[in-house]
This record gives C-alpha cells, sequence and structure tokens, in this order.
C-alpha cells in the first residue's frame, strides 16, 4: 500500500474583486492555486466540487465582482515554490525591457526564450517575470510570440489593462509589425497574403499550421523593407489577424519561407544563411502601436540582435 504525504489545503473561500469580474473560473483558480497541479483543478471543475455562491458552476463560467468562490481541499504539489530560475536568465529578460509603467511591461523578447513553460520546459518569460516581480500578483502575458521569434512582448501587471489589450487586440487597436527574411525575391506587387488556416496537432504533441480552406480566415500584409539580389528579402509582415504560426504559414504559402524555420523553411536557405553566421529564426517584432487605457498613443520599437545584424551586413556585402 502506497501513502501520499504531499500537504493538503483546508477548504478555500475566495472573494472575486472587482478587477476579476468578467474572468473564466478556470483562469482565476490557475492563478491563486499555484503549487495545485493544473490536472486536478480542471478535476475538481468538472466534478462540480468548486461553488460559486453555494451554487454549481462550468468551468467556462464567467466571474463577477462579489462572488464568493469555495474550493474543496486540495493536494498540494511537494514543492509550493516554483524553482528559483537562473539569475543570468534573470538579468538577461530585466535588460531586455523596453517599456514599464505600474501596469505593463514591454520586452524585447530574445529568440531561443519561450513565452511559457510547458512542452518539457519548466520556464519561460511569464514564470522569470513572476519571479522579477513578486509584487504584481496578477502578471499575465498578453499575447504569445513563438519561442524561436524575437521581439516586442507584452505583459499585463493588473487585470485591467489585461482587458484593456485584449479588447484592442480584438479589434484593430493593436498595430504589431514583424521583420522577415525571406527566400527569394519578394513581388513589390504582392502587398497581402489571405489564406484561411487550419491548427493540427501531431501525434508528437506538436502543432502544425497548414493553408486549409476548411481553416479559419487569416490575412497577412507584407511591403519590402530591402533587397539581396534574387537570393533573399528583407520584408515587413503585419498580421492583420493573429492565427498560430501565421507569418510563418503565408510566407511560405507566397513561396518565400523564413530564413532558419525548422517547421516551414527551406532546407537549402536556411543552410545558406546559416553559413553567414545566421544561426536562428529570421522573424523579429520589431514594432508595436497601442492606445494605453488613458487614452496616451504607445509607440515602441526593438532593436534585432547582433547575429540578425550582422547576418544581414554579411548578406549586403
Amino acid at each position: 500500500m502506497t501513502t501520499d504525504n504531499s500537504p493538503t489545503s483546508g477548504v478555500q473561500l475566495l472573494e472575486v474583486a472587482p478587477d476579476h469580474a468578467g474572468q473564466r473560473i478556470d483562469n482565476f483558480l490557475l492563478a491563486r492555486l499555484k503549487g495545485v497541479p493544473k490536472t486536478l483543478i480542471y478535476r475538481i471543475l468538472r466534478k462540480g466540487e468548486v461553488r460559486v455562491n453555494k451554487g454549481r458552476i462550468k468551468p467556462e463560467y464567467k466571474l463577477q465582482a462579489g462572488d464568493i468562490v469555495r474550493v474543496p481541499p486540495l493536494r498540494l504539489a511537494e514543492r509550493d515554490e516554483p524553482a528559483p530560475l537562473a539569475q543570468s536568465l534573470l538579468e538577461r529578460l530585466e535588460a531586455a525591457i523596453v517599456y514599464e509603467d505600474k501596469a505593463l511591461i514591454v520586452l524585447n523578447k530574445p529568440a531561443g526564450i519561450a513565452v511559457h513553460g510547458g512542452s518539457g520546459l519548466n520556464y519561460g518569460v511569464i514564470e522569470a517575470f513572476r519571479q522579477l516581480r513578486p509584487d504584481a500578483k496578477d502578471i499575465e502575458l498578453v499575447h504569445r510570440l513563438d519561442r524561436d521569434t524575437s521581439g516586442l512582448l507584452m505583459i499585463a501587471k493588473k487585470r485591467s489593462m489585461l482587458r484593456h489589450l485584449h479588447e484592442a487586440l480584438r479589434g484593430d487597436g493593436v498595430d504589431k509589425r514583424y521583420m522577415a527574411l525571406v527566400r527569394g525575391s519578394w513581388p513589390t506587387s504582392k502587398k497581402k497574403v489571405a489564406a484561411p488556416l487550419l491548427k493540427n496537432n501531431l501525434r508528437s504533441g506538436e502543432r502544425m499550421v497548414e493553408v486549409n480552406p476548411e481553416g479559419k480566415e487569416a490575412l497577412t500584409e507584407f511591403r519590402v523593407l530591402r533587397r539581396f539580389g534574387e537570393f533573399a528579402t528583407l520584408v515587413e509582415a503585419s498580421p492583420i489577424t493573429g492565427r498560430t504560426h501565421q507569418i510563418r504559414v503565408h510566407a511560405k504559402h507566397a513561396g518565400h519561407s523564413i530564413a532558419g524555420d525548422a517547421k516551414y523553411g527551406d532546407e537549402e536557405f536556411t543552410r545558406e544563411v546559416r553559413e553567414l553566421g545566421g544561426k536562428r529564426l529570421f522573424l523579429h517584432a520589431y514594432q508595436l502601436k497601442i492606445e494605453l487605457p488613458d487614452g496616451q498613443p504607445l509607440e515602441l520599437q526593438a532593436e534585432v540582435d547582433d547575429m540578425w545584424a550582422q547576418t544581414l551586413e554579411r548578406l549586403g556585402a
């Protein structure tokens, strides 16, 4: 017979503050019940063991200010505190901040760092910032960037900012522009790629996206920034919709895949760019324009890293 010596919490009654009105119950619990396995949180929701105002609710229930959430006793993970992250990583991310106020952080995320833990990773940008800003209890990613994509990433420190920016993202209140180095000579006349995208999860758990009429509509606007003969073109890409891997798949669909793209790229083109020192995905979120809740415009630009800059210098030569 085995015994589980993990510590157990007692019954908890959590009152919903006005800041959390409109948040789904599952997200509310995931943020509050640190050290409780995610699978357990979803299980108690499915089984109806979480009560709101003494009544049963569904996992998609949206909270209202003043709601009283009753959480049953739970088994906690062995280690309630996340393992401290390497000081060098924390310092690198702190140095990457390009804007911060009391409700928002924007950083120039380096290529190769995931935005959150999972898929075999214990940590990502958001876990790092929870350690860097322990007083910001509601810190959350506003949106995502692929692990190998660099550039401007928004992190909300307050629920009100998260709500404001999610609303802006759903409309056209956020202008995000990327730079990409693509194969071949991109025609100046090709200003848009409109192609529906469908997500597939492979058996390995990897996500692949393809152009498919059954997918969700997707639109990316492109503009030529600089040409490197017939070999490559530096383009600006503005995703009008926000689908997974959208720019990468649309570039491939247009016949001009992005350098360093192991998933959707052209191996020969990537190898030739690597030989110039470009050992990364050449996709960078370089410009961001938003309106802050007080109506003030915020416009930011993020520099490319040395590897990117040197590769383009060698290409130009």
